[in-house]
């Protein structure tokens, strides 16, 4: 007699999903954090150096604003994952909720350039820190037969930071400022977090057994294994945010380039490319990352990794040279979202799987967080590339990065299946 197999989320319990859904509301408000600024740099820089929105002073001080975001978020990264470890996953979520919700709210008040700077460095200190404790948190309250797809479910929910970010941009308008008071209000979820996530068990005895090598950089890289692993997957990080700011983000610069060679008007056009990239773009992104986890189950995480920048290697070109119509980049975007942004999610299912308990956000934020370190000089070449080239030959260029996603796989191991490591 033939049996149906289980479901993959027959055996998840309340408290799992629980924990899902408020490990995905930070998420969703710390990639909020990112995108807002991406969204209205253009307004909030023209307003502070007395420029216009596309003179070459806002370009060059938006790519360096984010650089200090970038290189924050790796910092934040690296102290949070490892006092995740040693605190405990829930005081240190709420401690990386507040510090992105405070100074992001304190964003409204920013007159000068240094205030931008230093206050999106602070900001992106939470956002670095929190991904890490939720990713880990995902992935050790979770069975292994719902790991993957809950965390690309939890990864995947960054699509609705975008759209909001997408929202609030277009609502906002030139009145940057409201846009980071909305920042603030992920500070109400860290009651939440206080009063419903518990430390997982195999965190606590790790802590019992383990001693001071809880969440210990000396830990991580005197082991070779652990160091392998962590600096492969700092790679691989590297690869997907590098490529995310240099060629996912410009999505909307695509569609700004189309319009302008059509002949839009110019208030249009800045308004049409904000929907393009917050709205139709990531939606595809969204379907992406939803996509990992399932794919990844069938197939292996290694071969999900190398298929979808295969892919990204193939419709990148297409995207930048093929739509001669507003309609056409329409339908183009998505796809692009979709292959590019579906690794992304493979992060929080992939890096946490590397690590054992005692190292498990440690090992996960430096892969991940690092990987924006790295990503800072990608941003910056991105500009000069772009200011070099034509745009569509620009973002092909950018593209080839993938190609060292694909190599860097050969000396990950694949996890499919497995138990977590607990030492």
């Amino acid at each position: 007699m033939n049996s149906t197999p289980a479901k993959w989320y027959s055996a998840v319990t309340r408290y799992q999903w629980l924990v899902l859904i408020v490990a995905s509301l930070g998420w969703v408000f710390d990639a909020f954090e990112g995108q807002i600024f991406n969204i209205t740099r253009k307004a909030m820089l023209a307003e502070i150096l007395h420029q216009a929105p596309d003179s070459a002073g806002v370009k060059e001080w938006g790519d360096i604003v984010l650089g200090f975001f970038l290189v924050g978020g790796t910092l934040g990264g690296w102290i949070f994952g490892m006092l995740a470890d040693r605190w405990g996953r829930s005081p240190t979520m709420i401690v990386t909720i507040l510090f992105y919700s405070i100074f992001s709210g304190l964003t409204y008040f920013a007159t000068d350039l240094w205030h931008v700077c230093m206050l999106r460095f602070l900001v992106a200190m939470g956002v670095g820190g929190e991904w890490a404790v939720a990713a880990a948190l995902v992935a050790e309250v979770f069975p292994k037969e719902a790991r993957a797809r809950a965390s690309g479910i939890f990864h995947s929910t960054s699509v609705l930071a975008t759209w909001m970010a997408g929202i609030t941009g277009m609502w906002v308008g030139a009145n940057w400022r409201y846009g980071y008071l909305i920042g603030v209000i992920p500070a109400l979820l860290t009651l939440w977090v206080r009063a419903s996530i518990k430390e997982p068990e195999r965190l606590q005895a790790a802590q019992k057994t383990m001693g001071d090598r809880v969440g210990s950089f000396r830990e991580l890289f005197s082991h070779p294994t652990w160091r392998l692993r962590a600096l492969c997957g700092m790679t691989l990080a590297a690869v997907g945010l590098g490529t995310f700011w240099g060629v996912t983000v410009a999505g909307q610069d695509l569609m700004s380039h189309l319009l302008t060679k059509l002949g839009w008007d110019k208030a249009d056009i800045e308004t049409e490319a904000k929907f393009a990239y917050g709205i139709v773009q990531a939606t595809g992104g969204g379907l992406g990352m939803l996509a990992f986890g399932p794919i990844c189950e069938r197939i292996g995480r290694k071969r999900t990794f190398y298929l979808m920048q295969v892919l990204s290697l193939i419709v990148i070109p297409i995207v930048c040279f093929l739509p001669q119509t507003h309609w056409q980049m329409l339908l183009a975007l998505p796809v692009m979202g979709f292959v590019t942004l579906s690794i992304h999610a493979g992060f929080a299912v992939y890096f946490p799987e590397l690590f054992p308990d005692h190292l498990r956000a440690t090992g996960a934020s430096f892969c991940f967080n690092t990987g924006r370190l790295l990503a800072a000089p990608i941003l910056f070449t991105s500009g000069k590339l772009k200011a070099a080239f034509d745009l569509p030959v620009a973002i092909t260029m950018l593209s080839g990065l993938f190609v060292i996603g694909i190599a860097v796989l050969s000396f990950l191991p694949e996890t499919k299946g497995q138990d977590l490591p607990d030492a």
